[in-house]
């Protein structure tokens, strides 16, 4: 194991306990199983008896387990005088793996600020986790969750613990620059007609009903692109709720349009994440689409009408 200043394990117990879940790299592949390296514990070695890779026959070992591979285990025996630690791939079950793969993730986020602070600083790792990580684990449950608090609360985070100012500028610096939400923006396209005698009637109840279902935390918007195209995007800070919003929108535009006759509703593209580069094509559409919807006065269609009616109200 390394004597590196900035290497430390990324909780105060020394070794796993029995039954932990635990994340292991595959180091190498033997005649009795495979030697991994416990990567929350500083890479101590452990090993995966071949009677534990798998519950069925093993026909090949190479489709089981592969060297340089992060694997979840449950730890089986533990003797920590002699530092072996036996472990088992066969009876983690795939609940278990998407728990453990989560708390390894928040874990490494902690590890890799802290890291961050420590080399910055010149200052052992172990010793910021003695006085930071670990009472934060102890106290939070998880230290990753409070670095998330400490984005907004930093001084009720930190209370009690001691280090420099230095060090908690930094730290809470870090923290703010990796943790913070980055906003997701998402789009569908749709296309709504209706040729009925209420259209644009039709066209604009839809369209304020989409927006209707806008949330502080997800606000809708939609955009006339080129008749019969609409465009309607959502920003949001959590991914899953701002899917969730769009498509509850979605759903609402359909039925209000479906109330009148003569409709049709269609998603033209589902909704997805936008990325800088769409968002940057998307600008430039609607910059074309704009210049050619410029009307002469005379010129405009029912089509266009309908659309037009319908942009200025909303």
């Amino acid at each position: 194991m390394s004597t590196d200043k900035f290497n430390c394990r990324m909780y105060e117990k020394e070794f796993p306990e029995v039954d932990d879940l635990v994340m292991v790299n595959v180091r190498q592949i033997a005649d009795m199983g495979a030697y991994v390296k416990l990567l929350e514990y500083n890479d101590r070695e452990g090993m995966i008896l071949l009677s534990e890779l798998s519950r069925r026959r093993i026909r090949s070992v190479q489709k089981l387990i592969r060297v340089n591979r992060n694997e979840v285990v449950v730890v089986l025996r533990v003797d920590e005088e002699k530092g072996y630690i036996d472990l088992s791939k066969r009876r983690v079950s795939p609940e278990e793996i998407s728990k453990c793969e989560e708390k390894y993730n928040k874990s490494k986020a902690v590890h890799s600020i802290l890291r961050h602070v420590a080399e910055k600083h010149d200052i052992a790792l172990k010793e910021l986790y003695e006085t930071i990580g670990w009472p934060l684990y102890k106290k939070y449950g998880h230290a990753f969750d409070a670095f998330k608090m400490a984005i907004i609360q930093p001084e009720e985070v930190f209370e009690g613990i001691q280090m420099t100012a230095q060090v908690r500028d930094e730290l809470v610096g870090n923290i703010k620059r990796r943790m913070t939400p980055q906003p997701v923006k998402i789009r569908a396209q749709l296309d709504l007609r209706c040729t009925g005698i209420d259209g644009v009637n039709a066209i604009k109840a839809a369209l304020t009903a989409g927006e209707a279902v806008s949330t502080e935390e997800v606000p809708i918007k939609v955009t006339y692109l080129a008749a019969p195209l609409y465009v309607v995007t959502a920003d949001a800070l959590d991914k899953q709720l701002g899917f969730e919003v769009m498509e509850k929108a979605i759903q609402v535009m359909k039925e209000t349009l479906e109330e009148f006759k003569w409709s049709r509703f269609k998603v033209e593209k589902d909704a997805q994440l936008v990325s800088e580069n769409d968002d940057r094509d998307f600008a430039a559409l609607m910059a074309k689409a704009e210049k050619e919807n410029e009307l002469v006065s005379g010129d405009e269609d029912e089509g266009d009408a309908v659309a037009a009616a319908s942009d200025d109200d909303m």
